[in-house]
């Protein structure tokens, strides 16, 4: 979502209910996407592929156009939050390679192995992102009730595709069902955890810049690496396609329902 931080208004606490609502709502999404993707196993396939869909979709329409706003310092000639961008793609590569947690020919995606620990990295860093939603909400609400109004929507459809890609990352490294929820309900509470910062203080934009541009990378290199290559691997069908070009086209519409 395109989350402006504007400074404290004088009469953001007559708002702070309303924005604990509102995150409330990110809860309630939050889980039924997690829901969703646990109850469609039969069409495994297809989910991956949405799920990577809305991760391609977060990570160029709303992640990297944030972080560029929130941090536009230029370091030696590049955008400090695309240095952090890549960052975060080759930290996620370089533990890959270095641990060894692919087994397997490469072209051989069904017959991958994964650390189950990547998992659970990737999920909180779902959950790291997650609380800036609910920060998202607080600081817009703060601007005044119209726009923290349409943000707080645009968040909240959002995060039924967080919930989703959580569960989704997580038992497709091979957790257990227990943990995978876990992951999901940290990951619904989340909001109302960053909304409540909100009411305190503020995250400086500049850090907030470099850690999106970070996540981004790193979801990139889960989506194009691992997710859709597991999708394509038992039924590489044109549904399996659709169901990205779905899930990108999703989080265009959300962002554009949120400028």
């Amino acid at each position: 979502m395109r989350r402006s931080r504007p400074s404290r208004a004088d009469n953001a606490e007559e708002w702070s209910v309303v924005v604990v609502l509102f995150a409330f709502g990110s809860f309630v999404t939050t889980l039924l996407g997690g829901l969703t993707a646990l109850r469609v196993r039969d069409y495994r396939h297809l989910m991956l592929g949405l799920a990577a869909g809305l991760m391609l979709g977060v990570v160029g329409l709303d992640l990297i156009p944030e972080a560029l706003s929130q941090e536009p310092r230029v370091v030696f000639g590049v955008p400090a939050p695309l240095l952090t961008f890549v960052l975060g793609f080759l930290v996620l590569h370089v533990i890959e390679r270095t641990l060894g947690i692919h087994r397997g020919h490469e072209h051989e995606y069904a017959e991958h192995s994964h650390a189950p620990q990547v998992g659970l990295l990737a999920a909180s860093g779902l959950v790291g992102h997650s609380v800036m939603d609910g920060f998202a909400i607080g600081a817009a609400f703060q601007a005044g009730s119209t726009v923290g109004i349409v943000v707080a929507l645009a968040v909240i459809a959002h995060d039924f595709a967080d919930g989703f890609n959580t569960y989704t990352i997580t038992s497709l490294y091979g957790n257990t069902h227990r943990r995978a929820l876990t992951l999901l309900a940290a990951d619904a509470i989340a909001p109302v955890l960053g909304a409540s910062i909100t009411l305190a203080f503020m995250i400086p934009a500049p850090v907030l810049g470099l850690y999106l541009g970070f996540f981004a990378g790193f979801l990139l290199y889960l989506a194009t690496s691992d997710i859709l290559p597991e999708a394509h691997a038992s039924h590489p069908t044109r549904l399996t396609v659709l169901s990205t070009i779905v899930g990108v086209g999703f989080i265009w519409l959300v962002v554009g329902l949120a400028s």
